[in-house]
C-alpha cells in the first residue's frame, strides 16, 4: 500500500506526512552561495510516528546484534595478520592489498564503531563503548569515542546550524564549490576533514575530550607502539594507515559518506543505497532506515525496509556508490554545499507539532 495523501495533507499538521519530503530546492554551486534552507525540523522523528502507526510490529525489530562483536574480532585479525606480512610485499601489492583489502576492512570497522556508538551490539553503553575501542585497534588514529560523542548529536540536530557536526565547514563550500579537481582532493582528504569539523565543533562548544575518549587515546597509542615493536615497524603501521586513508577517501565504500546526506534532489536530505556492496559493508547504505529507527541493528535494516517498502520504495535512493562519487565529483551543479540547513528556531518549531501530530493520529485511527 502506497501511503495516502490526498485525504491527510489538508488536516495533518506538517504538510510533509507521511513521507517527511520538503519543499526546498538544493543548492546549486554557482547559482547559490549556501547550503539550501528548509523550512521544518529534520524529517525522521515524524516519519518514525507515522510508520510506527501503520506497521507497530516494527518494534519487534528493535534491540542489538552481538554477532556484530565477531564481525569486529575477525577484522581485528585480518588486518594485524596482514600488516605483520606487510613488510614481505612488493610496493605494489602493497598499496593494492591495503586499498581493496584494508580499506574495506576500515570500512567495515567504521560500520562496527558506528553501531556501538548505538549501543546496538549488546546493549550495555559501558561494553558497547568497550567494544568501540577494542574495535579501533586496527586504526591508528583514536576515533571511536569520539565518533560516538558527535554522531549522536549529528541524529539529534540533523541540519540545524552551528549544531549538527556532520555538516561542511563554510571554508569547504566557499572554497571547492562544483569545480571537479578540487571535489577529487575533498574527497582525498575527507579522514581529515571529519576531525577537523569535530574540533572545530568542540572549540565552538568549549567542549574538553571525556573520560572515554582519552581511554581511547591511551590505548590506540599503546596499540601503535605494539604494532611497531611487535608486528613488523613501519611497515606494519604504514599499511594500517593506509588502509585508514583509502577506507575513508576514494574508496567505493567511503561514497556513503556523500550517499547520506548530499542533496541528489529537491526536498530530499536523506538517502539510502540499495546494491551488492551493502553485502560486505553490514548494510551502512540503509541510511534511511537507520535514522528513522535507530534502535535496529544493522542486520535488520532489510526487514524494515521490506516491512514498509511503501515508504522507503517511494523516496530517492542510489543503486550505485561508484555513480555516487561520480555525479558528485563531475557534475557542477554538486558540492559541499549540497546539504540543507535550518536554524534552532525552525527545528524547535517543526517539533512543537509533535504534540498535534499524536493527537491526530490518535483521531484517525
Amino acid at each position: 500500500m502506497t501511503p495516502n495523501t490526498s485525504t491527510l495533507l489538508a488536516k495533518h499538521p506538517d504538510y510533509r506526512h507521511p513521507l517527511y519530503v520538503g519543499t526546498w530546492k538544493r543548492s546549486i554551486p554557482g547559482r547559490d552561495k549556501d547550503f539550501a534552507r528548509d523550512d521544518m525540523d529534520e524529517p525522521h522523528l515524524k516519519r518514525k510516528h507515522a510508520m510506527l502507526v501503520e506497521y507497530p510490529e516494527i518494534e519487534q525489530l528493535y534491540g542489538p546484534d552481538f554477532r556484530t562483536f565477531y564481525v569486529a574480532t575477525a577484522l581485528n585479525l585480518l588486518q594485524l595478520s596482514l600488516a605483520f606480512y606487510s613488510a614481505c610485499w612488493s610496493w605494489p601489492v602493497y598499496l593494492l592489498t591495503a586499498y581493496f583489502v584494508g580499506g574495506t576492512a576500515t570500512g567495515m570497522v567504521g560500520v562496527v564503531i558506528h553501531e556501538a556508538g548505538h549501543n546496538l551490539i549488546t546493549g550495555k553503553s559501558l561494553v558497547d563503548r568497550m567494544i568501540g575501542i577494542y574495535t579501533n585497534i586496527i586504526l591508528p588514529v583514536p576515533i571511536s569515542q569520539s565518533f560516538r560523542r558527535y554522531h549522536i548529536e549529528h541524529h539529534t540536530w540533523q541540519g540545524v546550524e552551528g549544531m549538527d557536526p556532520d555538516l561542511p565547514l563554510d571554508w569547504e563550500k566557499e572554497l571547492i564549490q562544483g569545480n571537479t579537481f578540487k571535489k577529487i582532493l575533498w574527497v582525498l582528504i575527507y579522514p581529515v576533514m571529519y576531525v577537523i569539523r569535530g574540533f572545530v565543533m568542540q572549540q565552538e562548544r568549549h567542549h574538553t575530550p571525556g573520560k572515554w575518549e582519552l581511554i581511547n587515546v591511551f590505548v590506540s597509542v599503546l596499540m601503535n607502539i605494539i604494532i611497531y615493536k611487535y608486528l613488523g615497524g613501519s611497515s606494519a603501521l604504514g599499511y594500517l594507515f593506509l588502509s585508514l586513508w583509502f577506507g575513508y577517501s576514494l574508496h567505493p565504500g567511503a561514497a556513503h559518506f556523500i550517499q547520506e546526506h548530499y542533496t541528489f534532489d529537491n526536498g530530499q536530505e536523506t538517502y539510502s543505497y540499495y546494491g551488492v556492496l551493502n553485502v560486505p559493508f553490514m548494510n551502512i547504505g540503509y541510511h534511511n532506515e537507520h535514522h528513522d529507527f535507530q534502535k535496529i541493528a544493522w542486520s535488520k535494516l532489510p526487514q524494515l525496509r521490506r516491512l514498509a517498502s511503501d515508504y522507503y520504495d517511494s523516496l530517492a535512493y542510489h543503486t550505485s556508490w561508484l555513480l555516487v562519487h561520480w555525479k558528485f565529483i563531475t557534475e557542477p551543479t554538486m558540492g559541499p554545499q549540497s546539504r540543507v540547513v535550518r536554524d534552532y528556531k525552525t527545528f524547535k518549531d517543526g517539533r512543537l507539532l509533535m504534540r498535534k501530530i499524536r493527537e491526530f493520529a490518535n483521531i484517525n485511527k
